[in-house]
């Protein structure tokens, strides 16, 4: 098989300041990484990357078997370099294959199936969509769905840049972004059912679930996320908003698979199935009148389990954001748990709409 190559020349003279935070984020991505004299090399499950290091500079090469391996090192790479090389305003321009594209690998415009209230606040809608094989790749289980609004009905969709990230329109063309969960996904039907929280508040995402109706379009991107690595223990946790996250996990990881997870929700009613093939036990957290974002047992709950020492771990949270960063601290600070073993994520924040879910 003929692999894709592509490489891209950056002037970057502060990089020493920043590579080893580049290289632990690219390594979250289930990445092998060996570092050498002059480089270090990436070998991801859909390809490779290799980061030849020179004085005042970085050029940064991919290589895969397809178009949406290479699509996604190189959004991958050029991410990490615009999230922590801000300081030398870096440039990214890839040659070689693939580089005068314009579509843009991860996205996929899709049309609203069935829309299903599974709980008073939570609204299933499947969408329907061509070519949908790519959201199943990459272990990444979230898409940012690019949705109208009031003021920009009639949205233009993103398409390719040539640093390899997307190309947006002008603002009064241009989609509002939310990251939800692939609660399920059926490529050979051609389908996949995504969860919205429906609140109060100023909430695009929960505004346009609430009028959903078949036969509209909205565009996803993805997947998107650090992938959940593989492991023989869990510890779990979330409020509603992590809540589609989790209820996939537990219907998909394996069946052998033990630990613990915690859900939090508004009340009882809120309580929805979950067919757990796992041997990891799930219990619910009711606030009961509390205020979503000031219920600190979720946070005491996960702080509180015990780590097995005989086997391999994984940490997930999903939460409202001072909340994930006490797990956080703790996890990657107290306990020195990385990367590979812990995520914690602010998925909202109080007062502050477009965090993640909504």
């Amino acid at each position: 098989m003929t692999s894709l190559n592509c490489e891209a020349q950056l002037r970057l003279p502060n990089l020493p300041n920043y590579i080893d935070q580049i290289t632990d984020r690219l390594q979250s991505f289930d990445a092998d990484v060996e570092q050498e004299a002059r480089g270090i090399t990436f070998r991801f499950p859909f390809g490779h990357a290799f980061f030849d290091m020179e004085p005042g500079g970085l050029v940064m090469r991919a290589t895969a078997d397809d178009r949406d391996g290479l699509a996604r090192i190189k959004d991958l790479l050029a991410t990490a370099v615009q999230v922590y090389a801000k300081e030398d305003d870096p440039r990214i321009d890839w040659i070689g294959d693939l580089s005068n594209d314009t579509q843009l690998a991860q996205f996929r415009e899709m049309t609203v199936l069935r829309v299903t209230d599974l709980t008073l606040h939570m609204r299933r809608i499947r969408l329907a969509g061509n070519d949908l094989g790519r959201f199943g790749k990459f272990g990444g289980m979230h898409i940012r769905v690019l949705l109208p609004t009031k003021a920009v009905p009639d949205p233009i969709w993103p398409t390719l840049g040539g640093n390899g990230l997307p190309a947006w329109p002008s603002d009064d063309r241009r989609p509002v972004a939310r990251v939800y969960t692939i609660r399920s996904l059926d490529i050979d039907a051609g389908f996949m059912d995504v969860d919205f929280l429906v609140h109060e508040g100023e909430s695009v995402g929960a505004a346009w679930a609430l009028q959903a109706s078949p036969g509209q379009k909205v565009g996803i991107m993805g997947p998107v996320g650090r992938p959940v690595r593989q492991a023989d223990w869990y510890v779990l946790g979330a409020d509603e908003t992590g809540l589609p996250a989790i209820g996939r996990l537990l219907e998909t990881l394996p069946a052998g698979t033990k630990g613990v997870a915690f859900v939090e929700i508004a009340e009882q009613s809120e309580r929805q199935p979950i067919d757990n093939a796992t041997q990891i036990e799930l219990h619910w957290l009711e606030r009961n009148g509390t205020a979503a974002g000031t219920d600190e047992r979720l946070a005491r709950q996960i702080l509180s389990v015990e780590w097995p020492q005989d086997c391999s771990t994984f940490g997930w949270f999903a939460a409202e954001a001072s909340a994930a960063k006490i797990v956080r601290d703790r996890w990657r600070g107290t306990m020195g748990l990385g990367r590979d073993q812990t995520l914690a994520a602010a998925y909202w924040r109080r007062g502050a709409a477009g965090l993640m879910a909504g």
